[in-house]
């Protein structure tokens, strides 16, 4: 299966390591690595390298964001029947995106990861998964073009279930139930039977993975993901939008590009131009379900959590000394790390080498979210900590959730333009500290509907309530999530060409001094 696709070798252990990698030179000189994966914090180092670590071993600390099940008997029983079950993903698989993400961390790949606030069992069905996979595609393509260089795409799909909460417990008219946590714990209807926690939603929220990503692996390898059929959507979007003229231009050099490359004999059935490579990801919040799903790879000897290709900590579980962190540092997956502008510094370099002992490029991407002018105060502080540190990471920016408001109506929502602002400000923060924007984390769909405010076909606050359909946080839709990948594409291509211009300068100077 090989990240969904038909090209990449199934074997778990097919994958090259990416350990002899060296940093890129905007970091420190890589010959101070191997000093520092010995030097650097080393009473942070001891968690990460002397104590025993097994599955199981998150239970003997502070767990936050774990439901209280009314019949614990009952979940052991779940839990015991998911460890019997088939992993969903392979170790191979996650290798090969941590190969993958180390290139991003370098400046020569680009992430693009994407999909629901919170996947539920309501909406479940192959037309709604299809058309998120399908705008996924369609952004790739074209980030793909104005970057020049490969679009690791991941999904926030096939297990982004569980959600954290504020408060454990909410209250309307006077009634006091548990939160809605996500539709493998409980229900969103506010009743007491509905909130109760439900081990067999565990099984149901494991079936409706395994099913999704069935379906991907299809779509990835059976033709759906063609690269002709994905430039003819993008020039469909341009030509039908609003201001499509101001993408026109790009979408018609893609389909340039496309001509040339078959004319010059890569015809339109070769895999190259009929599959893609794409993984899955999700939150690691439910610990007890992942742990039933973690195996011991037989090739490697390593645990890697089989749930997902990657997995991240949220903002409300990344304490130094809490659960999700100790199960983490376990498991060979790739890991994500969101980073809110509460994040101070020197705890962003503990939890890298707490998560990320021997520096491996491609193990940590860190998710920053924290608003426009936020991003510009706070991310240099973190890019500069974790280079000093010598640390390895792939940067990356979540630009939704720093922007989420109530609409005069009530319902939360967030604007496209504020979301915009964020990712301009994370391409110009890199900018300044010559370090590498590696990638973007999007809240989105492929559906048409009406949750966050703005984009080309000016979605406003009373359009927000015809087609509201999210159970946690307001998503892009298809138009808004294209609409984006362009203008991300545009600031891509500045960035090259800038980069083009200074190493022409840089040779031409060599030049004059020979």
């Amino acid at each position: 299966m090989a990240a969904l696709t038909g090209r990449v070798n199934l074997t778990p252990g097919a994958n090259a390591s990416l350990l002899r990698r060296t940093a890129p030179r905007n970091h420190e000189p890589s010959k101070r690595f191997d000093f520092l994966r010995i030097n650097v914090s080393m009473g942070v180092r001891a968690r990460a390298t002397a104590s025993t670590w097994s599955p199981g071993s998150w239970k003997s600390m502070r767990a936050l964001q774990i439901p209280t099940y009314p019949d614990p008997a009952e979940l052991e029983s779940v839990l015991r029947n998911l460890e019997t079950y088939p992993p969903l993903v392979f170790a191979g698989e996650a290798r090969k995106l941590e190969e993958r993400l180390g290139e991003a961390a370098m400046g020569r790949a680009f992430l693009l990861q994407g999909g629901d606030c919170a996947e539920s069992f309501k909406e479940f069905n192959a037309n709604n998964i299809r058309d998120t996979f399908r705008v996924l595609l369609q952004m790739g393509v074209v980030l793909a073009f104005g970057g020049q260089m490969p679009i690791i795409k991941v999904g926030r799909m096939a297990g982004q279930f569980a959600k954290p909460r504020s408060e454990p417990f909410e209250t309307i008219d006077g009634v006091k139930l548990p939160s809605y946590q996500g539709d493998n714990i409980n229900n969103d209807v506010f009743s007491e039977e509905a909130r109760r926690p439900d081990p067999k939603r565990l099984i149901r929220a494991y079936s409706q993975s395994a099913s999704t990503l069935n379906l991907l692996r299809a779509f990835a390898t059976g033709g759906y993901a063609s690269i002709q059929r994905v430039t003819k959507w993008n020039l469909d979007f341009v030509e039908n939008s609003e201001q499509g003229n101001r993408y026109m231009e790009l979408a018609q050099r893609v389909d340039d590009a496309l001509g040339f490359m078959i004319a010059a004999g890569l015809t339109a059935d070769h895999p190259i131009m009929t599959t893609t490579d794409f993984w899955t990801s999700h939150e690691c919040l439910h610990l007890p379900y992942e742990q039933a799903l973690t195996r011991e790879d037989s090739t490697t000897g390593l645990y890697y959590d089989c749930s997902a290709h990657m997995l991240w900590v949220g903002e409300r579980t990344r304490q130094l000394d809490g659960a999700h962190v100790e199960f983490l540092r376990g498991v060979s997956n790739p890991l994500g790390i969101k980073a809110s502008d509460k994040m101070d510094p020197s705890e962003l370099v503990k939890l890298c080498e707490i998560l990320n002992p021997h520096n491996k490029p491609g193990r940590l991407t860190i998710i920053a979210r924290m608003g426009a002018e936020n991003m510009k105060l706070k991310l240099p502080h973190l890019i500069r900590a974790v280079r000093q540190a010598g640390l390895i990471v792939t940067w990356v920016s979540d630009p939704m959730h720093g922007n989420t408001m109530k609409a005069p109506c009530g319902l939360k929502t967030r604007s496209f333009d504020a979301i915009r602002s964020e990712l301009r400000a994370f391409f110009d923060v890199h900018e300044q500290e010559g370090s590498h924007p590696s990638g973007v984390h999007l809240e989105m769909t492929g559906r048409n509907v009406t949750e966050c405010i703005g984009g080309s076909k000016a979605v406003t606050f009373d359009d927000l309530s015809s087609r509201y359909h999210t159970h946690c946080d307001p998503r892009l839709n298809a138009s808004q999530s294209l609409e984006l990948a362009f203008a991300v594409a545009e600031r891509l291509r500045k960035r090259r060409a800038r980069s083009w211009k200074n190493w022409v300068f840089d040779d031409q100077q060599k030049t004059a001094v020979v």
